[in-house]
């Protein structure tokens, strides 16, 4: 999978804030896989569940006008 600014950017917040995958998923609720998906760019996830986890950063997924 490609990786994505969002799977780049929750990786490095992730780093950031010292969380192995597993730390990241039981404090964010959302499953360890949901979590690997996120960051390997998985195409599709749950909006719901990305906003769940971004929460942790004081981050949301927006949607935005294309340039």
């Amino acid at each position: 999978m490609k990786k994505t600014k969002l799977s780049i950017i929750v990786k490095a917040l992730r780093k950031e804030f010292g969380l192995s995958q597993a730390d990241l998923a039981a404090k964010s609720g959302v499953g360890l896989c949901f979590v690997r998906n996120l960051e390997q760019g998985k195409p599709t996830l749950r909006m719901d569940k990305v906003n769940q986890l971004l929460e942790l950063f004081n981050y949301e997924l927006t949607a935005t006008k294309k340039s």
